[in-house]
């Protein structure tokens, strides 16, 4: 891939450390833009979401939403999030703005919660009124639950019909995301009153959970809706190796554990199998593993060299990566921000044409990559 080159204008950029001093400008394949800081001092930031008025909600693992208002983040929290688990990758995971949001003030939320038959993914509807959350009620949760704190996924979109999509990871039992009676290791469709969506595969059928949408996924933490086609698109984390990019079919199996592009962490063979039938290949996979986290098309008229790519968090390369795609086929891949040294955690398309991250840290950061001539 090509090497990303930084051109210095104001400040001084900190290579390794992540620290920017003052906007910088960036040179990529198509465009060129700057980097700015909106907010720090976030712990371990997870998701984003832009208010009708210009303000922005940011969730925080450790359990907290904050509210971002003319370029200040508010020191206090807002009230009423859900009682939940912050244990490893467990904590208060993604937010879905409701469409009609500024007539109904809905939103979702998803977390790990915890009791005494052990962890899950949950996702609870709320709505954010007078600067708090109220009328907050569980509409999903996946079960059975598991002992580990690690593979909740937690992924939220909502698709043109109003149905959501809810990842949930495999709970590092690696088996389950074949068994389509556990909600481990795949994608559920609900309403928004959390009822199975019509046309789900599980429907009339009793070998699959009436929620589920597609399985054989190991760990889906970036989730997005094609800005054309309207289907729902995933990406993965892999094990060592094996990271996927997929566009959801309802009823397919991804394979996981049964084939992969990668091997376990101890470097043992999980599969030899890449290839089975009846199990759907990835549009594409890194190999070796990026970890991602979070993705958007871009959609905005601020960069027109980016219209229509899909960006795409890396935390374990820690950078931003940059796909075109062209009738199903990867024809360009391009990693940004690599001298940034930040584990990226989400990418937002911002209302404003402006592509938005979220630096995963103890110290995290909100991000806005703008035009140079702003």
């Amino acid at each position: 891939m090509p090497v990303l080159k930084h051109i210095l204008i104001l400040g001084t950029l900190i290579l390794g450390t992540g620290e920017l001093t003052l906007a910088q400008t960036f040179s990529s394949q198509r465009a060129e833009f700057k980097l700015e800081e909106v907010a720090s001092g976030l712990s371990n930031p997870w998701s984003l979401a832009f208010l009708p008025d210009g303000s922005m909600l940011v969730t925080e693992r450790a359990g907290r939403l904050r509210i971002i208002r003319n370029g200040e983040l508010d020191p206090i929290p807002i009230e009423g999030t859900p009682e939940l688990v912050a244990s490893a990758e467990g904590g208060l995971l993604d937010l879905l703005l409701h469409p009609d949001f500024a007539d109904n003030q809905t939103l979702f939320l998803s977390y790990a919660h915890q009791n005494s038959e052990g962890m899950t993914t949950r996702v609870v509807r709320s709505r954010f009124v007078d600067g708090h959350l109220q009328d907050t009620g569980v509409i999903f949760e996946a079960l059975p639950r598991y002992s580990s704190s690690n593979h909740f996924a937690g992924r939220l979109v909502m698709d043109a019909e109003g149905f959501i999509y809810v990842s949930v990871g495999d709970r590092l039992e690696r088996d389950q995301a074949q068994d389509t009676a556990d909600d481990a290791g795949g994608v559920h469709r609900i309403t928004q009153d959390g009822e199975p969506a019509p046309g789900n595969p599980g429907l009339g059928n009793n070998a699959i959970n009436d929620t589920l949408f597609t399985w054989g996924q190991r760990n889906p933490q970036g989730m997005t809706v094609h800005p054309s086609t309207g289907e729902v698109w995933t990406h993965e984390h892999g094990p060592q190796g094996g990271d996927e990019l997929n566009i959801l079919r309802g009823g397919t199996n991804y394979g996981w554990p049964e084939i992969s592009y990668g091997i376990a962490d101890s470097g043992e063979l999980i599969t030899p199998y890449t290839h089975r039938e009846g199990m759907a290949q990835p549009l594409y996979y890194w190999n070796p593993s990026i970890a991602p986290s979070g993705m958007a098309f871009y959609t905005g008229t601020l960069f027109p060299g980016w219209r229509g790519d899909l960006f795409i968090g890396a935390l374990k390369m820690r950078r931003l990566v940059r796909l075109r795609i062209l009738n199903g086929v990867v024809i360009e891949a391009e990693d940004l921000l690599t001298d940034l040294g930040q584990r990226i955690r989400d990418v937002r398309m911002g209302p404003e044409g402006a592509l938005w991250i979220l630096t995963d840290s103890k110290k995290g950061m909100v991000y806005r990559l703008a035009p140079t001539y702003e």
